[in-house]
């Protein structure tokens, strides 16, 4: 975005690091210089709800403090990120960007607000999404659309669309989103940030608003790789608090595998489903970075997944009826106070027997040995982010050659991983014509993310 901002706000965090490290630049200046940034830009774009001033003043007073007494903790201290506003904050509203909670006001942290403070990190403002996190366009809010940062005319797409425009806008260093069928990687890709759903169970949802229990992630959205690794390193591990926390997960710094080389990996294109219905732009793009792969080494395997469409169709019942469960109340006590479009979709959930939803649960099973028999002699998957560029704001029509899809179809790539719960990787993968990001999407088997960031890591280096 054009305005004025000093140099240091464009930066990585990693890089930003190094100066607070070493005293070149305070927490205290970082904080400053970046709300006097979302001042200025916010109008613009839409991506805060609230900005946390005297809180984040005083974090930024405490770290600097401690950074002077030799107690510096680590590449997060004292930087700036943001919150999707479905995560708790003790003291700051929280507003699942619906007008009922306009003025709720949580008594409690989020776990993973507590492993952020733990690091360091300055919590900066709660960010802008599709209301109650359920949406592909991130243009439903009671507090507005947010506009991408890369078009403003454009959607960012949802439902962590504040998070991503805020990161692609250099308001904040790094975002934390949810992604329910593609809420990180589909605002990742249209405005030209990395994000990373995590495996099921890595990373604490306590303290979050629930969409749909079964498929609900939490995950960084970072300007680089590097960057989104290290603050995965930072919120995940088991949480005794949250029942889908998995006890049993490993202990594994994500940064591990940066710069190694790419040679000889096995890298699966899947050979269906996710080319069935893609915009041409979108193909070329994904087929110059499958050559960029190439060209380290790599070896593309074709892979084949059937019965990709029910898996879909599964994660769609399963969404629409927990969504129905968890927001039962708001639709019948206050349906006026919901956004139409959002309020249907969780309606939708109602129609749902029983009998349905334990069968659309035991696909997910099925997909997950799915996967696992597909990635058996590969390291990770590719694929595009979504089949389509950005669409404009409020419209609800998606083209595809001569045929018309609605903008739900921006998460028919992403929502398949939300069922079996692999890690997705979704990194820049180029631009479009007419300058709209493009995202590819790597997958990987679980707690494989450092494979994934390895992979992410090399492509970023290439294009950049």
């Amino acid at each position: 975005m054009a305005g004025n901002k000093v140099e240091f706000l464009e930066w990585s965090f990693t890089k930003l690091s190094e100066s607070i490290r070493t005293k070149e630049i305070s927490p205290v200046e970082v904080v400053e210089e970046s709300i006097k940034y979302i001042e200025q830009t916010n109008t613009k774009i839409n991506a805060f709800i609230t900005v946390m001033y005297d809180e984040a003043a005083e974090k930024a007073k405490k770290a600097e403090s401690e950074i002077l007494r030799g107690e510096y903790k680590g590449t997060l201290h004292g930087v700036p990120i943001g919150l999707k506003d479905i995560i708790y904050t003790k003291g700051t509203r929280t507003t699942f960007g619906a007008e009922r909670y306009k003025d709720f006001i949580p008594n409690m942290n989020a776990e993973i607000v507590n492993k952020l403070d733990v690091s360091g990190a300055i919590i900066i403002g709660k960010q802008n999404l599709h209301q109650f996190a359920y949406g592909t366009t991130g243009d439903r809010s009671f507090f507005g659309p947010t506009l991408n940062p890369k078009n403003t005319e454009k959607v960012t797409g949802g439902s962590s669309a504040g998070g991503a425009a805020a990161v692609a806008a250099d308001m904040c260093y790094a975002s934390i989103g949810s992604d329910t069928g593609g809420s990180i990687r589909i605002p990742a890709s249209f405005c030209g940030i990395v994000g990373m759903k995590p495996t099921y169970g890595l990373v604490s949802k306590h303290g979050s608003m629930a969409l749909s229990w079964s498929l609900d992630h939490l995950g960084p959205m970072t300007k680089t790789v590097k960057d989104n690794a290290l603050l995965l390193n930072a919120i995940a591990g088991y949480d005794s608090k949250d029942p889908q926390s998995d006890k049993s997960q490993p202990t594994i710094d994500f940064s591990s595998l940066l710069g190694k080389s790419i040679k000889n990996l096995r890298i699966g294109v899947p050979s269906s489903f996710y080319f069935d219905i893609i915009q041409e732009e979108v193909l070329e793009k994904f087929e110059k970075v499958i050559d960029l792969l190439k060209s380290q080494g790599v070896e593309i395997v074709p892979v084949k997944l059937e019965h990709m469409d029910e898996l879909l169709i599964s994660q769609q019942v399963v969404i629409s009826t927990e969504s129905f469960t968890s927001l039962e109340n708001e639709v019948s006590e206050a349906p006026e106070m919901i956004d139409d479009e959002v309020r249907s979709r969780i309606l939708g959930g109602m129609l749902t027997q029983a009998s349905d939803y334990i069968r659309m649960l035991r696909m997910k099973n099925f997909g997950i040995e799915m996967f696992k028999n597909a990635m058996r002699d590969i390291d990770l998957m590719v694929t595009p982010t979504i089949c389509a560029l950005p669409s404009d704001i409020e419209q609800r029509v998606v083209y595809f050659d001569e045929k018309k899809e609605h903008p739900r179809i921006f998460a028919r790539l992403t929502g398949p991983t939300n069922t079996v719960g692999f890690p997705s990787l979704s990194v820049p993968g180029g631009k479009s014509s007419n300058g709209l990001p493009i995202g590819i999407q790597f997958i990987g088997r679980p707690y494989e993310e450092t494979t994934l960031y390895q992979v992410g890591y090399a492509l970023e280096q290439l294009i950049n």
